[in-house]
């Protein structure tokens, strides 16, 4: 069953086909977001419901009816753990270990976390006596930072070469370097010795390592993206966009805009671009999803998504704008395109625009050298079989 497009994606089709000027059709519409007719009036009907103006069964009904049977699922499942742990108790002649029975319970399709907090276990004990004893390195590991915490609470002026000779003093033995390594990982720094930067503020550490190195090529598609998040002020405030773009066709395969610039921005753009790739019949496991270091890609949500799709992070350096050349380019081109060709009263006017060059200018009009004079749609229709798509 194909994957539905994202929500979004979908109320984006339908302001610019209820926005469209006179004398276009439904049909021209649809060409130019490339679906099908009957589902772009499946989708203006649907919204007319939601709206009110046609009776009939809202999207939030569905979705309160979905969150209704999941509640209902999980009341039985919390009954069963209820139910089980009753009788396991009861049992005098086991040990009251609550342990085996989630594993139990997990046997049975009941998930770890409803039974962990329902009977108030912590699921990270319960994955810890779960997994392998404790190995002898790490059990040596913790021995030095102990020893090297005693120090450090002891004396908060010394750094680590000192901290290293007290924990030597006290057995155990270690090189200076692992002392440096424990001390930058639990952040046991000398009391005056960290200078701090001029507005008391560091740029925030990358999460992932470079894979990219500015060397913008793919040789297929979902083999590298690009993303970033740019803003433009209305007259009702600022915007925000975060585009996904393939660097294999230049095609902007997910995008999300919205009026704060939050981590849940970049989480929707790339869940827009697995939505629509899953939609083609595309596998997007393994792709390179290449970003800088703004606090929105270092989200704790955002590296959950990336895991979540099967997606490998990449980030560039602070205030290195060349590492993430490609997708600056485009920006550059909406700049000159949309944004700055005149004033924008409200930002409903300004999405309509944006979502209007994208997918029916940039994509299937605006011809580019680089791919052979061919637009990011052509070219991918060319170069790539279904096979090759979904390699």
């Amino acid at each position: 069953m194909p994957k539905p497009y994202p929500r979004e994606y979908r109320d984006d089709v339908v302001r610019v086909a209820r926005d469209r000027d006179p004398g276009v059709t439904l049909e021209q519409i649809a060409a130019d977001f490339g679906i099908h007719v009957m589902t772009l009036s499946k989708w203006m009907r649907q919204a007319d419901v939601d709206a009110g103006v046609k009776p009939g069964i809202t999207s939030s009904d569905n979705a309160e009816l979905r969150e209704a049977r999941r509640r209902i699922k999980l009341l039985e499942q919390e009954n069963e753990v209820l139910r089980r742990a009753a009788a396991y108790l009861s049992q005098a002649n086991l040990p009251k270990r609550l342990h085996p029975l989630v594993s139990e319970l997990a046997a049975v399709g009941i998930p770890v976390a409803v039974t962990c907090r329902v009977l108030k276990i912590a699921r990270q004990v319960y994955y810890r006596w779960l997994a392998e004893p404790v190995t002898d390195a790490e059990l040596s590991e913790a021995y030095r930072a102990n020893a090297l915490h005693d120090a450090h609470r002891d004396d908060p002026e010394f750094g680590y070469r000192y901290l290293h000779e007290e924990a030597t003093e006290a057995g155990q033995i270690m090189a200076a370097r692992t002392a440096w390594r424990i001390c930058s990982d639990n952040q046991w720094w000398s009391a005056f010795a960290k200078r701090r930067s001029k507005n008391g503020q560091r740029p925030g550490p990358p999460v992932h390592d470079d894979l990219v190195r500015r060397n913008f090529t793919a040789t297929r598609p979902n083999e590298l993206w690009l993303t970033d998040i740019t803003e433009h002020w209305t007259a009702e405030g600022k915007l925000y966009l975060c585009a996904v773009k393939d660097v294999f066709s230049r095609r902007i395969v997910g995008y999300s805009i919205d009026s704060r610039m939050q981590s849940r921005l970049a989480v929707r753009a790339l869940a827009n671009a697995v939505a629509r790739r899953q939609v083609e019949g595309a596998i997007v496991d393994g792709c390179r999803v290449h970003s800088d270091r703004g606090s929105q890609f270092r989200s704790r949500k955002f590296l959950h998504a990336l895991a979540r799709h099967g997606l490998v992070g990449s980030m560039g350096r602070v205030g290195a704008a060349g590492d993430n050349a490609a997708m600056e380019s485009f920006f550059g081109l909406l700049q000159n395109n949309v944004l700055d060709r005149r004033q924008w009263s409200t930002r409903e006017e300004l999405r309509i625009a944006i979502v209007t060059w994208i997918e029916r200018t940039y994509h299937r009009r605006r011809r580019q050298s680089g791919l052979g004079r061919l637009t990011p749609i052509e070219y991918e229709t060319i170069m790539t079989s279904p096979a090759s798509l979904a390699a």
